[in-house]
């Protein structure tokens, strides 16, 4: 299933011809050590050198997309720059805008994968912001309407209620959205 569903999103993603690796990622020029000098021994630098395993959907010389290992939806995806910023304001401009400019095609291309019809796009920059690994990374995160993804959104059948007393958020599922096979 999880096969069919990457199958699906990655035939989205790659209008052009496949790319010549066969490879689900492909090594790229993010170093041992990051822009200012650190030690740079992060999860996505070893996905980028190709020693950890990834499903990549998106690639190119600045950034890559991967589906993320933890996912609050399906099609769970993160942009991330190949080389190493540890935080956002550390991730130089024009890096930035190369990982933005990629949200509409991916983000179009997931929600047509997946059967959404809407994306939160989030970045979790510092421990306070709930930032776990520290190497610039931006969410793509599906979703459809009323799939309780957000405590502070209304349940799938409170929907005229109004606000939700705290029992009903708590009853609301973590990742209500499912991938139904056709």
């Amino acid at each position: 299933m999880e096969n069919w569903r990457l199958a699906v999103l990655c035939s989205h993603l790659r209008p052009t011809p496949a790319s010549k690796s066969s490879s689900p990622v492909s090594s790229s020029n993010c170093g041992s050590s990051s822009q200012n000098g650190e030690t740079s021994s992060c999860v996505f630098c070893e996905i980028i050198r190709g020693q950890s395993p990834a499903l990549k959907i998106y690639e190119d010389d600045i950034c890559l997309c991967i589906l993320d290992t933890h996912p609050l939806s399906h099609g769970h995806s993160l942009i991330i720059p190949k080389s190493h910023f540890s935080s956002l304001e550390a991730t130089p401009p024009p890096v930035v805008a190369a990982m933005c400019s990629k949200v509409p095609f991916i983000g179009n291309a997931i929600m047509k994968a997946t059967g959404c019809d809407s994306f939160n796009l989030l970045v979790n920059n510092g421990a306070a912001a709930g930032q776990v690994i520290f190497h610039t990374h931006i969410h793509i995160i599906p979703r459809k309407a009323r799939d309780c993804l957000w405590t502070s959104e209304p349940a799938k059948t409170d929907i005229k209620a109004g606000p939700r007393s705290f029992a009903a958020r708590r009853q609301c599922p973590g990742t209500a959205l499912v991938l139904e096979q056709p």
